[in-house]
């Protein structure tokens, strides 16, 4: 138990060497804290309020002491929108690849230990919704149960499903048949327990940085549908909503900065869970070495 313990304890150091060592992953570590903190200090901090505060006289008024980030049409301060359209972002990347992880674990886990029909049905399932581009995907979930943040968060959830349960089957498929677990089957196991305390905890280290980089592309395909009209409705601020305003109200020429800073923002957002999954890739795997 003691030489377990030990063992454990020294590729947790190994791993968190490698990361600190990875570039890509500290500075995307660096930007992600950065842009969680300005996420939870927003209702501490915020020079505005998003939803009430309006300057109709300083409408589109370019960036000051006052608006560091200037106002959009209808006189609102854009820090004041972006630092909660972020929260909105960040809250919508989050749930949705929760709702990927948690479905896709759960079917991939089954099919690739079961197999059988099962492993079939969920491969048949798999290959038609891969089939889709996942913003059209996304489209049809959010026109069945309407725009909101909520249907937002389901439908980037559903497309973020396949990518996970395909991950998860391969890696089942080739621990099934390991040593270890033929081992804890044949001392008479369930198969519940072969799963999720033996298989599961052997497959997690793809699965994190897996689940990292979904983030990343949750929260740009979630602008995505805020900027065609289907994500968080007013007053809820959200960077795709932001991008659209400016866009249909023509204000992208005339008064560049109601597109620059939600476009930087997002841009930062996926750069940032991608570096950190670039840098969680190098940490977990055993076969790296730096």
């Amino acid at each position: 138990m003691t030489l377990t313990l030990n063992v454990n304890r020294l590729l947790e150091q190994r791993a968190v060497q490698r990361f600190l060592e990875s570039t890509s992953g500290v500075i995307g570590l660096g930007i992600t804290l950065f842009i969680l903190l300005m996420a939870v200090l927003a209702p501490v901090l915020r020079p505005y309020d998003p939803a009430s505060d309006r300057d109709y006289a300083a409408r589109l008024s370019a960036p000051s002491l006052e608006h560091w980030f200037g106002t959009d049409g209808l006189g609102r301060d854009i820090l004041s929108l972006v630092w909660y359209g972020m929260r909105t972002s960040l809250l919508i990347g989050l749930v949705s690849v929760g709702i990927g992880l948690l479905i896709g674990l759960l079917l991939g886990l089954s099919a690739g230990y079961f197999r059988g029909r099962l492993e079939t049905f969920v491969g048949w399932l798999t290959d038609v919704m891969l089939a889709f581009p996942s913003i059209l995907l996304a489209i049809a979930v959010v026109t069945v149960t309407g725009p909101s943040v909520t249907s937002v968060m389901m439908a980037v959830g559903v497309v973020q499903v396949p990518k996970f349960i395909r991950l998860t089957r391969s890696m089942v498929l080739s621990l099934r048949e390991q040593e270890f677990v033929q081992t804890v089957r044949a001392f008479g196991a369930s198969s519940g327990r072969i799963i999720f305390l033996h298989i599961l905890p052997s497959s997690l280290a793809p699965v994190v940085v897996q689940a990292t980089l979904a983030i990343g592309t949750a929260t740009l395909e979630a602008a995505g549908l805020g900027f065609l009209g289907l994500g968080a409705q007013p007053p809820t601020p959200e960077l795709g909503t932001m991008l659209s305003d400016a866009f249909k109200g023509g204000y992208s020429l005339s008064s560049p900065w109601t597109i620059v800073f939600p476009g930087l923002f997002i841009t930062l957002t996926v750069l940032a869970f991608n570096l950190l999954g670039d840098g969680l890739r190098d940490a977990l795997d055993p076969r790296g070495s730096r």
